[in-house]
């Protein structure tokens, strides 16, 4: 990983700039690289002040983090591993920060449900091994979950392509860095008014 050490990640913009979180040795774990972040956050930097986030598989939380740094209102970060969220519960005590909301699930269970007001943006950054970006954007495209001018940030394996995007939804940007290929889409769904709640 980039420039943090061992384990260590370091936040590159806004209040928290320069700080340096922890997080746990798991398989699958891999921060996004700060030269990706910064490249994703210069794409989103109109886009995230006051922006509701949604970080499915968070890990080490660099990107809800990175997004709260910079004035998003909220990240809720889902990973299904409690050594994360223990991990991810820290950093918000540390930073204090009342806008994360680190939530213990399966992404693609988390996404069984309808949150109680949709996101701005989610960022989906899964294990390489782990085939679920299609389900994930299908089950993103559902009324509820996203507001009606919304971006998905997708981190995949630089030979990934990417799933078929369902209908209104564009491959904004596009960059490759390594072996890690990164997109921003850009979605246009209708507003719905959710029945079910989730975190």
């Amino acid at each position: 990983m980039n420039g943090a050490g061992r384990n260590q990640l370091r936040i590159i913009g806004g209040t928290w700039r320069g700080r340096k979180l922890a997080f746990p040795s798991l398989p699958g774990l891999r921060p996004t690289p700060d030269r990706v972040r910064e490249t994703l956050f210069n794409w989103l930097q109109n886009i995230i002040p006051g922006a509701r986030c949604l970080d499915l598989y968070a890990g080490s939380g660099a990107l809800g983090f990175e997004a709260l740094s910079r004035g998003a209102a909220e990240a809720v970060m889902v990973d299904r591993q409690p050594q994360v969220i223990a991990q991810l519960r820290q950093h918000s005590e540390t930073l204090h920060t009342d806008g994360a909301h680190p939530v213990l699930a399966d992404a693609r269970e988390f996404l069984g449900q309808t949150p109680a007001r949709p996101f701005d943006v989610v960022f989906l950054d899964p294990p390489f091994s782990d085939d679920v970006l299609g389900a994930c954007l299908q089950r993103l495209a559902e009324p509820g979950w996203l507001a009606p001018a919304a971006w998905i940030y997708v981190e995949a394996a630089r030979a990934t392509p990417l799933p078929a995007l369902p209908a209104g939804w564009e491959l904004f940007r596009h960059k490759a860095a390594g072996q890690v290929g990164y997109h921003l889409l850009k979605c246009s769904v209708p507003s719905t008014r959710p029945e079910r709640t989730a975190p």
